[in-house]
């Protein structure tokens, strides 16, 4: 288990997260949803080490150093591999670094987004190179992956199916901690659906407990930020009022 307790971060004299604590068990496929800079990435960086942070982070009661750093693995659409390098060669070098590399996993990933193996990544689309950046975290043998909007530039029906996929290969004790806007895609492969919001929990909640509620999830992300209905209406009266005004005078 992943225990955040407290975890604040501050990017000067900027609040980027505030006080979050938040438990994070093997077997779940976790949701991590909020606004762009709600503090998402940074989490997630926090729990990997990446970014020093005021409370504490642990996996299993220990914190999280070069010595259990491989049981977890990150998505990035920053993107983490060597861009000169192939997937074949990727695959090697992983082989070398994680003893419990999924070669099969790693096999059956590349087939289903039909990706060269002998070709520099450097020359992939954005599209391929995000799918890559998520076989590898995916065939590393980590039992928490985490993915920061894994699938920024591919197509829907890539995104639909890889979910479907995603639920065929997890093993029980792996756990993916998901972040993206695509609320309304990924609802019904969620466990479990955590709100940030200006680098605050502001909720935590399962999936199930929402179907009981009669709520989707994007019902309930719009309650919980204080949603306004008259949003649009608002910004085009204030947008296109005066200019009418003037054009009648």
């Amino acid at each position: 288990m992943i225990e955040i307790k407290n975890v604040t971060k501050k990017y000067g004299r900027q609040q980027a997260l505030s006080d979050v604590s938040l438990t994070i068990p093997q077997g779940q496929i976790i949701g991590l949803f909020g606004e762009n800079g709600a503090g998402k990435t940074t989490l997630m960086k926090c729990i990997l080490g990446f970014l020093r942070c005021q409370g504490t982070i642990t996996l299993d009661n220990a914190p999280v150093t070069r010595q259990n750093i491989a049981r977890l693995s990150f998505a990035t659409s920053e993107h983490s591999f060597f861009p000169a390098l192939t997937p074949q060669e990727h695959a090697a070098f992983y082989q070398l670094q994680f003893p419990k590399f999924r070669k099969k996993r790693y096999a059956g990933l590349m087939e289903f987004f039909q990706l060269p193996e002998k070709k520099a990544l450097k020359h992939f689309s954005v599209g391929q190179q995000n799918q890559f950046e998520v076989i590898m975290a995916l065939s590393q043998g980590a039992d928490y992956i985490l993915m920061d909007e894994p699938f920024s530039g591919n197509d829907v029906f890539n995104r639909e199916d890889f979910y479907k996929v995603l639920l065929g290969i997890l093993e029980p004790e792996e756990t993916i901690l998901l972040s993206t806007h695509l609320l309304e895609e990924v609802e019904k492969f969620i466990d479990r659906a955590v709100l940030i919001r200006q680098g605050t929990l502001a909720a935590d909640i399962l999936s199930e407990t929402l179907e009981e509620q009669g709520r989707t999830l994007m019902q309930f992300v719009k309650e919980t930020y204080h949603y306004r209905q008259d949003r649009v209406s608002r910004a085009l009266s204030a947008m296109t009022g005066d200019e009418d005004q003037g054009g009648s005078k």
